[in-house]
Parts: structure tokens; C-alpha cells; sequence
């Protein structure tokens, strides 16, 4: 039995049900008292920014974390009652190496001459990640080649991240220092905070919590999460020999359904069965 647990997990249809499938009555509840536990360290990993993290917080009334990994990993801040949020400057210098120190206007302003990208509002965008909007027509191939070509002059190694905002109609990228993602925060969190995979676990349900999903850390995959990534995730994890470091929740759990916060407690009893009191449940042998 770990004497404390880093509790990292991801918001949107993990942790928030604002899926298609129902969240078991008390399920938050239960994953509240647990975040609440003196030996519990939260931190919520997701893509949102810092002012959506808060207004899930606030809708769906979330335990304060003691941090938040925001920004598709580009940010660490630490959180205490009274003290507000707190960047981590060792995080910051870690992976503003990739950009040779270079700010996201610095960033904006050598790509300023490829038509293609409207920038998204400042609220969206970070110090080291630089979003945008483009048409969904638009050619991603050459489009990624010109920002590949711009920044090369400026030795800067930029991750390309394309996705679709499907109700608007519109394409998004993200440029991303190589070294920010979700994985990388979460293994620069354990450091910082002194836990290891004895003690440490990840819960998530997308694609793009699939690195974590498939490293050593222990990791689960709610209930919720697609068939696909869930074999994606699977798939991978094997591949990278760290099969017995992923648990999808089933929901045979106390009599919830393994979904959202059902299948985080889940994973947790199955990592550490031991740790069920600290749910209000009784000890698992």
C-alpha cells in the first residue's frame, strides 16, 4: 500500500461527464473525498486552458487540485487556497528549449506571412503554444511545410497538432515545443513532487492521452472511451511492453458503471486495493 498517490487525470469525458453515457450517482462524490485525502496529491491534465479549467471547476464542482497541467502539457501551475495559481518556472525552462527562449508572439510573428493562419483569441493561446484557425479546406501538407520552413531559419523545433472543431467548421492547429505533452508534464510533475509509478496514477479517455495511457505510468481508460482507443491503447502499451500499466475500467466497481469519475476509482482499487477507505468504501483484499 503506497503511504500517498499522485492522482493525475484528465477532464473532458474523464473526470467531467460531458459524454454520451451516463455518470453513476455519487461517483464525483466519492472521487472528491478521495482527492481530499492528506495524502492525495490532484492534478488535473487536460487541454483545456487555465480559464476553462476554471469554469469546470466551477460547473461541475471539482475538488481544488494542487495542480494543473493546462495547455496540452505547455503549462504546470501549481494551486494552494489562498496563493491562486502559481506557473512552474522549472517546467517553463524545460521546455523552452525546443523554441530557443522564443515567446508565442515571437512565434506568431515569424509565421505572420502564411495567409492560411488566423490566429486564435488570446485566451487560447499560452506562452509555448501558438494556436490557430484555418479553413477545413486547406492544405495541411503545405501548410505544415512553410511553418516547418519559417521556423527552421530560426533553429526552432515546432510539434504540429491538427484537429477539427466539427460545430464551427473550422480546422485548429497547435505548435507545440516538442518536450510539451501530457506525458512529459506528468513525468516533470512526479519529479518535482518526489512520487514514482509505485505511486503514482494517470486517467484519461481520448487520443491524446494516449502516450501516457501506453507508458510505464499506471494508467486508466475510463469505461466511456471508444472502442478505438481503447484498442489503440491497448495496442500500443503492448508494443511498449507496459501492458500491465493500463486498466480499462469495466464497472463492476461498487456497484458503479466505470464511467467518468466511476472508472478513475475503479483503476485506483485495482492498482491499490488497499486504498478503498480513502473513498469511504470498505478495504479490498
Amino acid at each position: 500500500m503506497p503511504e500517498r498517490l499522485l492522482l493525475c487525470t484528465d477532464l473532458d469525458r474523464t473526470l467531467i461527464p460531458n459524454g454520451e453515457q451516463p455518470e453513476s450517482a455519487g461517483a464525483r462524490d466519492r472521487f472528491a473525498r478521495l482527492a481530499a485525502h492528506p495524502q492525495v496529491l490532484l492534478a488535473y491534465v487536460t487541454g483545456r486552458h487555465r480559464q476553462l479549467v476554471e469554469e469546470a471547476m466551477a460547473e461541475y464542482r471539482l475538488p481544488l487540485p494542487d495542480f494543473v497541467i493546462a495547455d496540452v502539457g505547455t503549462s504546470l501551475y501549481r494551486l494552494a487556497p489562498g496563493c491562486g495559481w502559481q506557473l512552474d518556472a522549472t517546467w517553463e525552462r524545460e521546455i523552452s528549449r525546443d523554441w530557443k527562449g522564443k515567446s508565442n508572439r515571437e512565434l506568431q510573428r515569424i509565421l505572420a506571412d502564411i495567409p492560411a493562419l488566423r490566429p486564435q483569441e488570446a485566451s487560447k493561446q499560452s506562452r509555448h503554444k501558438v494556436s490557430y484557425y484555418l479553413a477545413l479546406d486547406s492544405d495541411r501538407a503545405a501548410v505544415g511545410q512553410a511553418i516547418d520552413q519559417r521556423l527552421r531559419v530560426h533553429a526552432v523545433h515546432a510539434r504540429q497538432v491538427w484537429s477539427v472543431d466539427e460545430p464551427a467548421a473550422v480546422a485548429l492547429l497547435d505548435l507545440l515545443p516538442p518536450g510539451a505533452s501530457k506525458y512529459h508534464a506528468v513525468a516533470m510533475l512526479q519529479r518535482l513532487a518526489g512520487f514514482g509509478n509505485d505511486d503514482t496514477v494517470f486517467s484519461g479517455d481520448s487520443g491524446n492521452d494516449i502516450e501516457v495511457l501506453a507508458s510505464s505510468i499506471p494508467a486508466i481508460l475510463v469505461a466511456n472511451s471508444t472502442p478505438e482507443v481503447q484498442a489503440e491503447a491497448l495496442h500500443r502499451a503492448a508494443a511498449s511492453r507496459h501492458g500491465a500499466s493500463l486498466y480499462i475500467a469495466r464497472g463492476d466497481f461498487a456497484g458503479m458503471n466505470g464511467n467518468y469519475s466511476a472508472g478513475i476509482l475503479e483503476g485506483i482499487a485495482h492498482y491499490h486495493p488497499a486504498l478503498t477507505p480513502w473513498m469511504g468504501l470498505e478495504a479490498m483484499t
